[in-house]
Formats: structure tokens, sequence, C-alpha cells
């Protein structure tokens, strides 16, 4: 989920703008977290659709 779209419940204000500590906190920890979660899940799905197709593609290869 990315913090653009989330409300902080302790001053209602959107996350991404960091009012409060709870925002900063919260959008700091967002931030760091790993580059997949970021991803929207269609884009995980052609992922692993490519991830699929690539390792049939080698198996085909190798026999």
């Amino acid at each position: 989920m990315t913090y653009d779209r989330l409300v902080c419940a302790n001053c209602a204000a959107p996350v991404s703008e960091g009012r409060c500590p709870v925002c900063r906190a919260n959008r700091e920890r967002l931030q760091q977290d790993s580059f997949l979660s970021g991803l929207n899940p269609m884009a995980l799905i052609a992922l692993l659709a490519v991830l699929v197709a690539a390792v049939a593609l080698l198996a085909h290869q190798t026999v």
C-alpha cells in the first residue's frame, strides 16, 4: 500500500504530508519497506507470469 492514500487517525491529514509525529513515523516506515510492497497486484502477477515462462523455456531447452 502506498502512503499517499492513507489518512492519519491522529490528525486526520494525509500521511504523505507528515503533519504530526505519527504521520512522519508511518511515512518513514512505509518508505523503508521492500520494493515489492510498492507494486500493485497486477504487476506482481505479471512478474510471476514472466518468471514461470522463463523457467518453462529454460526447462524446454535443457531437454
